[in-house]
Parts: C-alpha cells; structure tokens; sequence
C-alpha cells in the first residue's frame, strides 16, 4: 500500500460512549457507518486529539470523561486515547487522556511523557469538517480563525506553541488591566512576549493563506468542487513585532474599559469568495459553502503532500456525503484516493459511500463490525 500518514490502532477508555472500545485498520480510508447516536463521531473526536489543540468540538477536557463508572476498580483515568500512527515508513505510539490528581492533559509519545500537545504538530497533521461547520462562513469570526489555524498548524508545527505564548499573556495582561497592579514593567513584559508571539502567528498564517489561495487559483474550476479565494482581514503580518507592541501599550486604557484585548492576531478574521460567482461565501447558498469548505481542505491536503513528502494529512469527515449529490460524492472519493489519504468518514446510510474505496465498519452501540466486502 502506498505510504501515508495514518492512524492504524485506536484504543479509547472512558471516552464519552465508550467504556473500552478498540478498531485496527490497515491506513487506508475507513468509513462508520451506523444510526445516529452509535458513537461514530466520537471516533473522529478521539482521533482529532491526537493533533495539538482541544478537538474537532472544542470541548473542555473534563467533557470527554464517560458518564458512568469505570470497568476497571481503583482505575482514576478520567479518559484516554491510545493510537498507533504510522507516518512514512515510521510508526508512533501516541496516548493522551485526563487521570486523577491532574486537571491538564496529559500526553505521551512512544512510552514518554511530552511536553506538552503541541508536541503532537510534529507528527500529526489533522483537518476536519463537520456539520456544525457548514454555518462557518455566517457565523462569529472564532470559527473561521479557528479553521484557518488548523490548517496553519498542517505547514508550521510551532504554531499551536506560538499561539499558547500569546493567549497565555493576553489572559495575564487583561487580569492586571481589570484588577491591577497597572506596573508598566509587568504590562511591557506581557506585550513583548504577545508581541513576538502575535507577528509569528500572523506571518504564517499569511504565508498559509497566500499558498491555499495560489493553489486554488492553479486548480480554478477544475474538478467538482468551487475555486475558492482567501484573504484576511488585517495587515498585521507587515507589521513589526515593534509596531504590534506598540499598538499593545497605546490601548491599555481601551482594553481596561473594554475588558478585552482589542487589537492583535486574535481578532484577524478570514475572508472566502466563491471565485466564480465573484460572491462573498457568507452570501452563498448552503450547498454552495459545504462545496467551498471541501475546496479548501482539499487544496489543503495537496499543498500538505506536496512539502511533506507525499505524506497527505488525515481527513476527519463527519457526516460528509448527507449532502453532497452522488456527482460531488465520486469526486471527493476519487480526490481522497489520488492523494493517498487516510479519511475517516462516517455517515447513517452505508449506499452513500459506494465507491469511496475505504474500510468499511458498521458502528452499533460502541462496537465496530467490520464488513465482508469492501466499497470499490
């Protein structure tokens, strides 16, 4: 089989359905299939753990813990995930989950203790749609940077580690500028380390969004999926550290009376059109933004292979073929096998994945059964 990046052993404990659940595949595209409520988007959500971050729900830690009691007596795992993931010719022995006595995350790489998940950047590289993204381009601005982030985090592993730099001193800068002391050495020191931290996080996701808009434009209308333009919504990336510092220091008072940081890379918005149309994508019908989103991390997952060796990311494909005509369907399949991608894919009705090429399981109350033929 061609060489990829791929998940190929998955083990969860305590993690939302599951009490123990396990799946062992060879690295090819898997589909899940089964009701609603059977368990198959946790999959994806346990596996989007094993990159940096919080997951494809965003959620806090302690929300993924199982509602009930553990199988194991004495055992004070709050919830793990174990996986093997294969990268090349290479294969990493990836574990993180909540035990007791600590309120983080912990995270292990072949049997030791990481740093921390932004450790995961170097190995892992995730995207992922899923249903509630599908209101992305009409909803708060959050979500798209989130989005955008993601994909930064695909070419630039250290970005996860700037990113954790400039939150950790805005949240601080923002608690003296509401509760004092206002010392201006603490305050300088803060909007220094945001300030080095804000100018590497814009540069590269200008850097992200020049090389996906490119891409796009190469591909145009090509293929089913809608060209795609990218922008942002600010400048900050010509900026120097310098001059994002001093834009910090000339709006504390603002930001005290605000209670809130207002200028930096956390507010910078990310701008789509459907190049065709010459529409903005918030302006396009549903179908027409689902087209767009899988435009995007496909032009994504290309650029990815194209730096790494071949080695496409994984794609996390929630409910993806519901709504896609059986045109747009072969096509996403036909692109997910041309790049030699692992996709996880989950749906309700199995006869929407003819064609996909994929492992196919049937998910029912937590177990996975594998069935006897595969979708060619």
């Amino acid at each position: 089989m061609t060489s990829r990046l791929a998940v190929t052993r998955l083990r969860l404990t305590n993690f939302r359905s599951y009490a123990v659940g396990g799946l062992a595949v060879s690295g090819a595209p898997v589909v899940l299939a089964g009701p609603n409520g059977a368990g198959k988007t946790n999959v994806l959500d346990a596996i989007s753990l094993l990159s940096p971050g919080r997951g494809l729900r965003g959620s806090r830690l302690a929300e993924h813990t199982r509602k009930g009691p553990s199988l194991i007596e004495g055992d004070e795992t709050y919830w793990a995930v174990a996986a093997t993931v294969a990268r090349g010719e290479t294969e990493y022995e990836i574990g993180t989950g909540m035990v007791g006595g600590s309120a983080s995350r912990q995270v292990r790489l072949n049997g030791a203790p990481a740093q921390s998940s932004a450790d995961l950047g170097d190995i892992v590289q995730l995207i992922w749609l899923t249903p509630a993204m599908d209101r992305l381009f009409i909803e708060s601005a959050g979500g798209r940077r989130r989005f955008l982030d993601r994909l930064v985090l695909g070419f630039d592993a250290g970005h996860a580690r700037a990113a954790t730099r400039y939150e950790t001193a805005m949240r601080e800068r923002a608690r003296l500028l509401k509760y004092g002391p206002r010392d201006p050495a603490w305050l300088e020191g803060l909007e220094n380390e945001m300030a080095d931290a804000g100018i590497v996080i814009a540069q590269a996701r200008a850097a992200t969004v020049e090389n996906l808009s490119r891409a796009l434009a190469e591909r145009g209308e090509a293929g089913a999926f809608p060209a795609a333009s990218l922008a942002l919504t600010d400048e900050l990336h010509l900026s120097t550290a310098d001059q994002l510092r001093g834009m910090f220091a000339a709006s504390r008072i603002r930001d005290a009376e605000a209670g809130r940081t207002l200028v930096g890379p956390h507010v910078t918005d990310l701008q789509v059109r459907h190049t065709g149309k010459r529409a903005e994508a918030r302006d396009c019908s549903t179908g027409e933004q689902k087209a767009l989103l899988i435009s995007i991390i496909l032009a994504d997952a290309r650029e990815l292979a194209r730096a790494r060796e071949g080695l496409a990311p994984i794609l996390l494909l929630d409910e993806i073929a519901a709504h896609l005509d059986v045109m747009r369907r072969t096509a996403l399949f036909e692109e997910v096998h041309a790049l030699a991608a692992q996709a996880w894919m989950t749906g309700t009705d199995l006869s929407l994945f003819d064609g996909a090429r994929a492992e196919i399981f049937e998910v029912r109350d937590g177990i996975f059964a594998r069935q006897s033929e595969m979708v060619n």
